[in-house]
């Protein structure tokens, strides 16, 4: 794994982040995003004894929830596999924060990652505003009205391009779609093998057909990795200060959003 140690690296959150294509305009506005995080499913064999664990929400086949983070060159920078199924996002999330052994890479105070509302919105993390349309295919037939919908169009425009690192990844290695009977370790150590090979393709700037293809930025994804839960579910974190810094931080993006368009 000393290969995977050397090409999944925290970003440098530099003051310019690389934001690709013609959602670079949008840099100004959202000055202080240095990335993207989510999580995603990756199929693995259990014991029948575990596999309560590992179905996650739903019957069938069994799946590892790994939590995943990358800059806006489809560069992984951070990831944590091998969580069972069942468990919830903002958990994993919440645990990879106090776990010396992960070395979470916190952002300064002033840059933050952006991720979807199954996570708490706070200092360093910027969620979109909660019932409110989000996801880039709920605007296809309607353009968004209120600096609300505004502030989630542009944030799923930037956020989406976790979507589309998953995208090349699993169209790239669909072991992680069907693993064969091996043990958790293992599918663990495959699954961040996978993760690091696709940042070396991407560091060496190897033509690739794949990378083309979901280098488009507004490639429409809806998240069908993991559930997205309801407020209630949203685990807190960080203090009450620190989420009322980032909900102003919010609502000043969406108003220069909407000025910006009248």
């Amino acid at each position: 794994m000393v290969f995977a140690k050397d090409m999944i690296v925290p970003t440098s959150f530099n003051l310019n982040p690389n934001i690709l294509g013609h959602n670079k305009r949008l840099q100004w506005v959202f000055r202080g995003a240095v990335g993207a995080l989510n999580g995603t499913l990756v199929h693995v064999v259990v014991p029948i004894k575990k596999q309560d664990l590992y179905r996650g929400r739903g019957k069938g086949d069994c799946y590892q929830n790994v939590l995943a983070i990358c800059d806006f060159n489809v560069i992984f920078t951070f990831i944590v596999a091998g969580w069972e199924g069942v468990a919830h996002d903002s958990r994993i999330l919440l645990e990879a924060f106090s776990d010396p052994h992960v070395s979470f890479p916190f952002p300064p105070p002033e840059k933050y990652y952006l991720y979807d509302v199954a996570y708490a919105h706070t200092q360093r993390f910027m969620a979109p505003y909660h019932n409110v349309r989000y996801w880039l295919g709920d605007f296809c037939r309607r353009r968004a009205l209120t600096n609300k919908e505004k502030f989630n169009h542009a944030h799923a425009k930037l956020r989406n391009v976790i979507e589309r690192a998953f995208g090349v990844l699993e169209a790239r290695f669909p072991i992680l779609k069907r693993m064969t009977p091996f043990s958790l370790e293992t599918h663990r150590n495959l699954t961040v093998a996978c993760f690091a090979l696709h940042n070396f393709i991407r560091k060496e700037g190897l033509s690739d057909e794949l990378f083309e293809q979901y280098d488009q930025s507004d490639v429409p994804f809806r998240n069908t990795h993991v559930h997205v839960a309801d407020k209630d579910e949203v685990e807190a974190q960080g203090t009450a200060l620190d989420r009322e810094y980032m909900t102003q931080l919010r609502d000043e993006i969406a108003e220069q959003l909407m000025q910006s368009t009248e």
